[in-house]
């Protein structure tokens, strides 16, 4: 039994950083630094971000940024995402968490980072109309797109499975949109409400759409080629990200709520259960987190 748990929590680590037991260099650096950073202990993004429903909140992310064509094809096109996922995963999360947990500097260095792999990431997709479109990764509108789905889905995920926010939604929606602005979004939403407008925009504009590529991506976010001992549960925490989208989004996506026949299976406390197990793989606070605090606490910052 002791070798299957630490070969599990290995198989957790190796998912999220990339390294079985060692943390991560990058992990290690959020200590440096001579700025206490955007966002601090207290925080709204603190709060959403420390939470271990953010699992559940990527998986729904991603479903839901498939939806734009344009987003899909510069995933399609210049990712490896089908020969490394977890490789661009832990990139992802390298991003999200430097922003989140690091100094303004080293959260403005990774963004510039993350802009200058996007200076490649450009071609064409047909749209709904069967015209030719260009696309890019640097394209404001685009990202508008991205981060307006990325806000969605962490307070709808967060509603359910975390905790209370500090501020509430709004003040999330208010901390991230700094991301969305280093990132290049112009004008992002600042309150929920926003977001929403925005999310029923792009609904509305007939841009969405699902297709066969659109298909494929689902399926694979769907059954990833992830250890056999993560299986089980990321099928739980797959169906609670199906279930805390909207209908119409599920219905795009060509998804439904897991049932036994005509009965609704319960997800919410399956979902809680998983999260439960993971944090106490992972711990109670993240690495990012620890590295954060000491920077803050050298700084003679409050931490």
């Amino acid at each position: 039994m002791d070798s299957f748990i630490r070969k599990w929590r290995g198989d957790l680590r190796t998912t999220f950083t990339g390294h079985p037991l060692a943390v991560p260099d990058w992990v290690l650096e959020l200590a440096d630094g001579d700025d206490p950073g955007y966002h601090r202990p207290g925080s709204a993004v603190w709060a959403v971000h420390g939470s271990v429903a953010t699992i559940i909140s990527g998986i729904r992310v991603l479903l839901m940024q498939s939806l734009h064509p344009g987003a899909l094809a510069g995933v399609y096109d210049h990712s490896a995402f089908q020969q490394d996922p977890l490789g661009r995963l832990a990139g992802t999360i390298r991003w999200i968490f430097t922003v989140s947990y690091g100094s303004e500097a080293a959260a403005r260095q990774a963004t510039a980072k993350v802009r200058q792999v996007h200076r490649f990431v450009h071609g064409t997709y047909v749209d709904n109309h069967g015209a030719p479109r260009s696309y890019s990764a640097r394209d404001p509108e685009l990202l508008g797109w991205v981060h307006a789905a990325y806000a969605d889905s962490f307070v709808a995920v967060h509603r359910v499975w975390g905790g209370a926010i500090p501020g509430g939604e709004d003040a999330y929606v208010r901390e991230w949109a700094q991301a969305g602005r280093l990132m290049g979004v112009i004008g992002p939403p600042e309150t929920l409400a926003e977001v929403k407008e925005e999310m029923d925009r792009w609904y509305y504009s007939g841009e969405l759409r699902a297709d066969a590529r659109l298909r494929e991506t689902v399926e694979f976010i769907r059954n990833p080629p992830l250890a056999p001992s993560l299986r089980g549960g990321y099928r739980v925490l797959f169906n609670a990200a199906v279930a805390s989208l909207e209908p119409r989004y599920r219905e795009l996506l060509g998804l439904r709520t897991p049932r036994l026949g005509p009965v609704p299976l319960p997800i919410v406390l399956p979902a809680k259960a998983v999260l439960a197990v993971v944090r106490l793989g992972l711990g109670r606070q993240s690495s990012s987190e620890k590295a954060a605090r000491a920077r803050l606490r050298r700084l003679g910052y409050a931490a």
